[in-house]
C-alpha cells in the first residue's frame, strides 16, 4: 500500500493533522445540524431561513472536503464516519422535530459560534507549523463568519 509522505516533521504533522481533523469533524457536523433544521423549520420565515440553512451546509460541504484533502496531502488519512464526528464535534444538541424559525435561527448562531471558535483555535495552532493549513482555516473561518453575521441579524 502506498502511503502518501508528508513536507511537516512529525511533530508538526501532529499539531496540523489534530487541527484537520477537527476542522473536518465541526464542518460534517454542522452540515448535518444545518440539513436537519431546513427539513424542520417552521414560521413566517421558512422560505428564507430554509434557503439560508442550504447555504451553510453547502459552505460546510464545501470546505469538509477541502480539509480532508488537505490532510490527505499531508498524509493524513481523514476520518469523516458517524462515529468519531458524534464523539469529535463542539456542536451542541441540535433541537428535535419541528423546529420554529426564531429557535432555528438561534440554533444556527449557537452551531456556528461553536465551530469558529474551535476554528480560531486551529489558526493560532497551526500559524507555526503550516502556514498552508492556516490559511485555509482562515478561509473557511471568515465564511462561517458571514453566515454566522447573518444568522444573527436575522433574529436582531
Amino acid at each position: 500500500m502506498y502511503v502518501v509522505k508528508s513536507p511537516l516533521s512529525d511533530e508538526n504533522l501532529k499539531t496540523v493533522s489534530e487541527a484537520l481533523q477537527g476542522a473536518l469533524v465541526d464542518l460534517i457536523d454542522l452540515s448535518l445540524v444545518a440539513k436537519q433544521i431546513h427539513w424542520n423549520v417552521v414560521g413566517p420565515r421558512f422560505r428564507s431561513v430554509h434557503l439560508q440553512l442550504d447555504e451553510v451546509v453547502a459552505t460546510a460541504r464545501t470546505h469538509s472536503d477541502t480539509v480532508a484533502e488537505r490532510a490527505a496531502a499531508l498524509g493524513v488519512p481523514p476520518d469523516g464516519r458517524a462515529a468519531t464526528v458524534a464523539v469529535g464535534s463542539g456542536i451542541g444538541v441540535t433541537p428535535e422535530g419541528w423546529v420554529d424559525d426564531a429557535t432555528a435561527v438561534s440554533a444556527l448562531v449557537d452551531a456556528l459560534g461553536a465551530v469558529i471558535t474551535r476554528m480560531r483555535e486551529r489558526i493560532a495552532a497551526t500559524e507555526e507549523p503550516d502556514p498552508v493549513t492556516q490559511d485555509i482555516i482562515i478561509t473557511i473561518t471568515a465564511d462561517l463568519e458571514k453566515h454566522h453575521w447573518m444568522f444573527q441579524a436575522a433574529n436582531g
